[in-house]
């Protein structure tokens, strides 16, 4: 879904609270595996603070908000400030990308990466403005996201991604990317107080490779 588990939320894991005072004082070092992205239309990269006020335009709207798992709402310019600090601190997932227009390097959205605890697995999440919507542009920042993963971690089995059940639009990227459906469950929505239903795909290693010229996938 769109941004179904990027973690945009105010607050931190236990797990996040242990991390050394040496990794938080050294915030290049965790972004040392998340190399810019590149692909026919958009760069992805870490997010700054020239995108605060096109992150708290895009990201108060309640059709974004209500998709994804740990975003509030509304949404103010503290909340994006909040974000880009706590992704320079390494506070928010593992990798964290601003999704930007290759042509003019316009903010249209956030994705992200977050390693579970078997290390064998990850989850992507990602969300777009609304104004970007319907244009392709999801499905391709995913496959560059998927790309790098399987390509420059090697200790990455599988990859997952989840959505809301009535969020067709981010079934169907997430389908394009060539994961299969594994079951559905809840996901808490801090923007609407409660949890949602959900499902949750995964895509293999062995299944990435088979399809990875995308072309494979209709």
């Amino acid at each position: 879904m769109q941004g179904e588990l990027l973690r945009a939320d105010q607050s931190r894991s236990p797990r996040e609270d242990q991390r050394s005072s040496e990794e938080r004082l050294r915030p290049e070092r965790l972004r040392t595996d998340c190399p810019v992205l590149l692909s026919e239309r958009l760069v992805m990269r870490a997010p700054h603070e020239d995108d605060i006020d096109a992150l708290a335009h895009l990201a108060n709207n309640a059709k974004v908000a209500t998709m994804v798992s740990r975003m509030p709402h509304p949404y103010t310019a503290d909340d994006a400030a909040d974000f880009v600090r706590r992704t320079k601190n390494g506070d928010i997932g593992k990798c964290v990308y601003a999704i930007t227009k290759a042509e003019n390097g316009a903010f249209i959205g956030c994705c992200g990466v977050e390693p579970h605890a078997d290390g064998r697995t990850v989850e992507i999440g990602y969300w777009l403005g609304e104004p970007y919507w319907n244009k392709g542009y999801t499905t391709e920042a995913c496959h560059a996201l998927v790309d790098m993963v399987f390509r420059t971690r090697q200790d990455v089995d599988q990859i997952d991604a989840r959505c809301r059940v009535m969020n067709v639009a981010s079934r169907r990227v997430i389908q394009k990317c060539g994961f299969q459906f594994q079951g559905s469950g809840l996901a808490a929505s801090l923007a609407l107080g409660s949890n949602v239903p959900v499902e949750w795909y995964r895509l293999d290693r062995k299944t990435w490779m088979s399809l990875r010229s995308w072309g494979n996938i209709a």
